[in-house]
């Protein structure tokens, strides 16, 4: 079944939700009149913005600018402003212009005076003439073209001195405003702004278009729900099983968008939200998908996560716009799976909540109270915490109605696996009520990987059936994990496991509240565990009594005790038997109230603030030192009982633990013979006692 549910789900008709249009035209879109050419197809005609012509403008913008430096900047030799001085005192300067936005003069020297200067150097053979160098004068010298090289000089700010020496020498003086030639400071601007124009469009083009309700700038504040059609969901409730009430509470729902008219006709109203509760993997998503598929509407699905953002407003928007197309494609169903990612209490704890999340969840308030219920449009949605919901998303008016979809029972398992094995080849034989009753505590996800991995434990030993071995095989995977045969362990440490596991199938043998014993293995499974000892309850179990629980720890404790009796030394293959055996104890004294000591008081620590803080603590220092010594006292005390059990049965210990070192596995007829002659352990006194 597994197998052809997920081929027919290949067939969904999926697409992400962008505006809000009718199907049809949002799966075939009308062509315009010009539709905009494809960058990446060879026979359509590139645009201005296409790959090559946008670096060609940008090679025309480099070279542009490039021109533009070498037009802006004066040639010359660089001159101190000094010396500067000293030729205008000398009267070497013809003229002078003062570039301003360079802050720079450009001084043109006198010709006859390079000229004397050049002849003087020649005639001499010195290095140098008055007030300058030859070779530097011969740089200075005009060109044939009459083209003259000039000296630039960075003046000094605000020189009063400048103008009346510039005055009385008669040099020529002109204030260039540093325009340059025409348009040179638009151009020094515009460029870049139009570099980076071209570059941001060039991206966006290449990411779905700048513009239009399609591009990606345009749909960030878009939901991003998923919507199936009618005919694509493909799930009905007969793909349900295990939930049978709660296929009874959806089954309104169902008819109230088939048959309105039916339901509103004497004045009611359908919930307008309905909220699945349940651990997780127990169906709630299926279900939900069951209920659309049913009453044949569309189906909107998301998650709790599509609206959160780090942007603010984002998450808000979003919830606008889903309501929006929900109310354009009515009728409908909103599926939001993990709603607690948006819907969390509003300011508690130590620390305050995320800014964005809340205004999200203060839209999806909003919205829930502003749509009308008449108008087919039912919010559906899961959380497997529903306690750290916020109280104002439980109130009536908004999820009305709470739906537990809770894990199945031993009728529940048999249905989900009988859903899951019609995609399989089973054998005619195969009894799944056996199965049924092996996996306690299943959820739906759980049994479905069960039937999985027996299809290919059976397809790997090349069977032609699916058999109820390779059921069992699938359901000791699940539980302890691979196995893994591989992991050799030397011989100590081999026999240490073997009476470990011999110490645990004992002691639940011989005690009267403790699960049936199924299977002892000392194969290694999983990461950790070197061994296994796999116990079966009869039936389902909702309560448990004091003893059964005291039960539970010497069962736990069989392990450590026999190491204790046999070696005289204990090893560290009991650490998750102790860190459970003292959660059951503790919540046996502190929350249960199963200590004569302590008497009928819960001291839960139910205080827990958000990110898990705990609060102050409802008892004193005093009361917790009685809570560890009531703790401490009854694990003692269970541990002389299991190791008075093991005594007693010490032959039968040590039988069981060298057929487990020889064969690695008992189970069956073995394991029952040897069970068989258990010493059983006395009764347990009273509560009152």
């Amino acid at each position: 079944m597994v197998h052809r549910v997920w081929v027919r789900r290949s067939h969904y008709f999926r697409m992400e939700l962008r505006m809000s249009k009718p199907f049809d035209e949002q799966s075939n879109p009308p062509p315009g009149p010009n539709p905009s050419p494809n960058p990446d197809d060879p026979g359509s005609t590139p645009g201005l913005l296409s790959g090559r012509w946008v670096w060609v403008l940008l090679l025309v913008i480099l070279g542009a600018t490039l021109v533009y430096r070498q037009i802006q900047e004066p040639v010359g030799r660089d001159l101190s402003y000094s010396e500067f001085k000293e030729r205008v005192s000398a009267g070497e300067v013809k003229a002078v212009r003062f570039k301003e936005q360079q802050r720079l003069i450009v001084a043109t020297p006198i010709d006859e005076v390079l000229r004397q200067a050049q002849e003087d150097a020649a005639g001499q053979g010195k290095a140098g003439a008055a007030d300058g160098a030859p070779e530097e004068g011969a740089e200075l010298a005009p060109s044939r073209g009459g083209k003259f090289e000039v000296w630039r000089v960075v003046p000094v700010k605000e020189d009063p001195d400048l103008m009346p020496l510039l005055d009385a020498q008669g040099v020529q003086v002109n204030v260039d405003a540093d325009w340059g030639c025409e348009g040179a400071g638009v151009f020094i601007w515009i460029m870049p702004m139009l570099f980076l124009f071209l570059v941001w469009s060039f991206f966006l083009r290449r990411m779905g278009g700048m513009t239009g309700p399609n591009s990606p700038a345009m749909q960030f504040g878009k939901s991003r729900a998923k919507i199936y059609k009618e005919e694509g969901i493909g799930v009905s409730f007969e793909d349900v099983a295990g939930c049978d009430e709660a296929k009874a509470e959806l089954a309104e729902i169902v008819g109230f968008l088939q048959e309105p008219k039916k339901y509103t006709r004497l004045g009611g109203k359908v919930p307008k939200g309905v909220l699945l509760i349940g651990p997780p993997g127990t169906g709630k998503t299926l279900i939900a998908r069951a209920v659309a598929g049913e009453a044949k509407v569309p189906f909107f699905n998301l998650s709790g996560s599509d609206f959160v953002e780090m942007f603010v407003g984002v998450g808000a928007a979003r919830v606008r716009d889903l309501f929006e197309q929900a109310q354009a494609n009515a009728p409908c169903i909103i599926f939001v799976d993990e709603l607690d990612a948006i819907g969390k209490k509003r300011g508690s704890g130590g620390m305050q909540g995320n800014d964005e999340r809340e205004q999200t969840l203060n839209a999806l308030l909003v919205e829930m109270d502003g749509f009308d219920s008449r108008s087919g449009v039912i919010l559906l949605s899961a959380t497997n915490r529903p306690e750290i919901l916020d109280p104002a998303l439980l109130r009536p008016g908004r999820f009305d109605r709470q739906v537990v979809v809770d894990a199945p029972d031993k009728r529940g398992r048999l249905a989900i696996l009988e859903v899951h094995a019609r995609g399989i080849v089973t054998s005619p034989d195969l009894d799944l009520r056996v199965v049924a009753g092996q996996t306690p505590g299943f959820v739906g996800a759980d049994l479905a990987n069960v039937v999985n991995e027996a299809a290919l434990l059976a397809a790997r030993k090349d069977k032609q059936f699916v058999e109820l071995e390779d059921f069992q095989e699938a359901v000791e995977r699940v539980i302890a994990g691979l196995e893994r045969k591989s992991r050799r362990i030397n011989d100590k440490e081999k026999n240490i496991v073997a009476y470990h596991e011999s110490g645990h199938a004992i002691v639940a043998g011989a005690l009267d509240e403790a699960d049936p014993v199924h299977k002892v293995s000392i194969v290694a499974r999983g990461a950790a565990a070197l061994g296994y000892t796999l116990q079966v309850p009869l039936e389902d179990r909702n309560l448990m009594t004091r003893n059964e629980l005291r039960d539970r720890i010497c069962g736990l404790l069989g392990g450590r005790a026999a190491e204790q009796i046999v070696f005289g030394d204990v090893s560290t293959g009991a650490s998750n038997d102790l860190q459970r055996v003292t959660d059951i104890a503790r919540r046996m004294v502190r929350d249960y109230g199963m200590s004569a000591t302590l008497g009928n008081v819960s001291y839960a620590d139910d205080n827990a603030g958000a990110l898990g803080f705990m609060g102050p603590r409802a008892y004193s220092e005093q009361t917790a030192l009685h809570i560890d010594q009531e703790v401490h006292q009854l694990i003692a005390e269970l541990f002389e009982r299991t190791v008075a059990i093991l005594e007693k049965n010490r032959d039968l210990l040590e039988e069981m633990a060298d057929f487990l070192k020889d064969n690695e596995v008992l189970d069956g007829a073995d394991l029952s013979e040897m069970l068989s002659r258990v010493h059983r352990a006395p009764t347990q006194h009273s509560f009152e006692d």
